[in-house]
């Protein structure tokens, strides 16, 4: 190390697993390095591609085959189906009264600014950049239709689109809004809709939770699905070599999901993990959605062996409204249906909270 940080030898060293420690510490070397590789540098130089990423992830052949992954594999690669029944006068009346308590549209404003050129024009760049104008004088006022054009939308086809419902559904909603809000949509037919229908997308998110069920199809996920992908990403960036996985680098999101990794690789606990691609997904209501991490224990070191993680800042249930809350009840509907409960799901904030559940 120098000045706190991994040198650029550490990570060559590394790629070529050549790394040397201490004579001390010789007999755990491998647990050193993996303590080592969880430190972040964000500034780490590039070492094959000074204008790109710098390393791929490839999977290890050998840890697909183990036993511990085959087994996880096995219990979560199960594809589903769903069926969901609610009471659509009762979704109605729930999006009406939140469509009248809390929908809120902003008004167009036309900013006029005036001045006089000062200076003679010589490019087009100059003329964009506003430079050889000195501004007097500037005002602002509320956008009148000659402005906003006359542009038509389909009220109810757009929010049909946003939200799924029927044009039946979606027009009963719209009939029942307070005459005030209903007339927002003339100040800002744009943001009328895109906040109308998360509205309407968070009341029907609910619905979904109580009356949501799920059986397994025949289809399973191969394991393909992991090299079909190519993945690249940059060392102490958004990159990090890794044991544990069944890839040989980790790309990560954030800053969260490295420490969450780096836990998950130096831990004696953990056999296998990876962190799960996007084409691996559960069909919801309210869009796809593909888990964070799958992971599989030792046996006999904890409670619940298989565990499929999303990983969050917070997982409080206050603050996992409408449809995020919906895919994640969801995924526990799927997975309790398809492994019969003996894959636990859950939201964790950290890899403690993991440990905690799993115990």
């Amino acid at each position: 190390m120098k000045r706190g940080e991994l040198t650029d030898k550490y990570y060559a060293d590394k790629a070529s697993g050549t790394v040397q420690v201490a004579e001390e510490v010789k007999d755990c070397a491998a647990s050193v390095v993996s303590i080592l590789s969880t430190i972040y540098d964000s500034h780490s130089v590039e070492l094959e591609d000074a204008h790109g990423n710098n390393v791929e992830a490839k999977v290890d052949p050998d840890k697909l085959k183990k036993k511990e992954f085959l087994a996880l594999w096995e219990k979560i690669n199960q594809k589903s189906f769903y069926t969901v029944s609610f009471d659509t006068k009762d979704l109605i009346q729930k999006a009406i009264e939140k469509l009248n308590g809390h929908l809120e549209v902003s008004r167009i404003f036309v900013k006029k600014e005036y001045g006089e050129q000062e200076a003679q024009i010589q490019s087009k760049d100059q003329l964009l950049q506003g430079e050889g104008f000195k501004p007097r004088k500037a005002d602002q006022e509320v956008a009148d239709h000659s402005v906003l054009g006359s542009v038509r939308y389909d009220l109810v086809g757009k929010l049909v689109e946003e939200t799924g419902l029927t044009r039946a559904t979606v027009a009963a909603i719209l009939a029942g809004m307070a005459p005030q809000k209903f007339a927002m949509y003339r100040l800002n037919p744009e943001e009328f809709i895109l906040k109308a229908g998360k509205i309407i997308n968070n009341e029907k998110a609910t619905a979904i939770i109580q009356h949501i069920a799920y059986n397994k199809l025949d289809a399973v996920y191969d394991t393909d699905i992991f090299t079909a992908a190519t993945l690249r990403g940059k060392l102490g960036q958004n990159a990090m070599p890794v044991d544990r996985s069944i890839y040989d680098y980790l790309i990560y999101d954030s800053d969260g999901e490295r420490k969450f990794a780096g836990q998950l690789d130096i831990n004696e606990k953990v056999a296998v993990y990876v962190k799960l691609p996007k084409s691996f997904f559960i069909s919801t209501p309210v869009g796809k959605y593909s888990p964070d991490w799958a992971i599989a224990f030792h046996e006999g070191t904890v409670k619940h062996v298989y565990f499929v993680a999303e990983t969050k800042g917070s997982n409080d249930t206050m603050e996992l409204r409408g449809v995020e809350e919906a895919k994640i009840e969801c995924a526990k509907a799927h997975f309790a249906a398809i492994s019969n409960s003996s894959i636990t799901y859950d939201v964790v904030k950290d890899f403690e909270q993991l440990m905690n559940l799993v115990s």
